[in-house]
């Protein structure tokens, strides 16, 4: 008798940005049924994506990538098309998001719930609306400093039921949507072979009736030394400065070059064991402010002792030639600076996921993005889950 084909375990994505977070699920095993993400270019960056990438052909057929919207204005009934006849049949097995971290940033006023941009209440409103089987929240560190326990204490009720402080600091209980956080914790972007000091709050939590017996087990890391950035940079650095090895400023070039290099490489010797010459915090910005640098002082300064120029990223190839700025890119007294494909390495993001809109805004989707392969890991931890339940339920039927 032939076996049914396995059906797919599915996700629906907010905020899903430029797609780190849906490249790593997807890198999981996800299939995705709906990506929501506000932002234009952002929004262009996934539908271009799924339509040109061959690893992509199941969510070409099946998967709602919508136009830029306010998660507040998603309403499943209604942009679950495409999607709609899977999830009326199968249900959902994750709702992933990364809302946003202004309000829980350190380099933010910490508001917290009294921030506008706070979506925590909307993720968990989806959550009762699609009951998904899974749940993962990604945010910033800050969201797991003391101000906010009490803040915790009411999502962790209102997923898993419990009491907490209401606004009035009387106790409110609630009974909760019937889920098991399962972690709350912190993992740090150099365990997973990103190049990058990028530490992430991460809560996954497993519907009750799918966990039963089943164990979750929590990430662990997979590099026990960090991917420095002269190992991550050095291809394409090499790259960006072969074409004027042979011209009149081959000897600049290969100076400059091979300057960068030992810069880099002597920063990761000396920082072994202490971390290693990882990259700071890439920051995307604000749209308030002006183009894309690498982040405040103190990341420029890091990015110095690595040899790199962090007030500007520069044009890419085709660019540089046509505005004749590699003396701003490449021959600068403070070394290269960085182009957003480089960026986008210092993020974990595969080499053949582009980026929609200008340099400005390019840079910036990949600043916010969250790292592909740490959802990739949390991923895993998740379907690990999923699958052990299917197994279970499909021998107990």
């Amino acid at each position: 008798m032939t076996r049914m084909k396995e059906r797919a375990y599915t996700s629906v994505e907010i905020c899903a940005g430029a797609g780190g977070q849906a490249v790593g699920l997807h890198q999981a095993g996800f299939k995705h049924l709906a990506l929501v993400e506000i932002d234009t270019y952002a929004a262009e960056t996934l539908k271009g994506n799924v339509k040109k990438d061959e690893g992509w052909a199941w969510e070409r057929e099946h998967c709602d990538v919508l136009a830029p919207m306010d998660v507040n204005a998603f309403a499943p009934s209604e942009h679950l098309q495409k999607s709609a006849k899977i999830f009326a049949a199968e249900g959902l097995d994750l709702l992933a998001g990364g809302v946003p971290c202004p309000p829980f940033s350190h380099a933010g006023k910490q508001l917290g719930r009294d921030d506008e941009r706070d979506l925590f209440p909307r993720m968990l409103d989806l959550v009762e609306q699609l009951k998904p089987r899974a749940v993962m929240i990604e945010n910033v560190r800050g969201i797991m400093d003391p101000k906010f326990a009490d803040y915790r204490e009411e999502i962790l009720a209102k997923l898993q039921g419990g009491s907490y402080w209401g606004p009035d600091r009387q106790r409110v209980h609630d009974d909760g949507l019937g889920y098991t956080v399962c972690n709350w914790g912190v993992l740090e972007a150099s365990d997973f072979g990103v190049p990058q000091l990028r530490p992430r709050a991460i809560l996954v939590a497993i519907r009750d009736d799918v966990l039963k017996d089943v164990k979750y087990e929590w990430p662990t890391p997979t590099h026990e030394e960090p991917v420095s950035v002269a190992e991550s940079l050095q291809p394409s650095m090499l790259e960006r400065y072969e074409p004027f090895f042979d011209g009149e400023r081959a000897e600049e070039a290969r100076r400059i070059y091979s300057h960068w290099l030992k810069t880099a490489q002597d920063r990761d010797a000396e920082l072994k064991g202490k971390g290693g010459g990882i990259a700071p915090t890439l920051v995307g910005g604000s749209k308030k402010h002006g183009g894309a640098d690498l982040g405040p002082s103190r990341a420029k300064n890091a990015w110095k002792q690595l040899g790199v120029d962090g007030l500007g990223v520069a044009n890419d190839a085709e660019t540089m030639a046509q505005k004749k700025s590699e003396n701003r890119d490449l021959f600068g007294e403070r070394g290269p600076m960085l182009t957003v494909e480089q960026a986008a390495i210092i993020q974990g993001f595969p080499p053949e996921w582009g980026f929609e809109g200008g340099k400005t805004a390019q840079y910036r989707q990949v600043g916010n993005a969250f790292p592909p392969p740490v959802a990739k890991a949390v991923g895993k931890s998740i379907l690990d889950v999923l699958k052990a339940a299917r197994e279970r339920d499909r021998e107990t039927s």
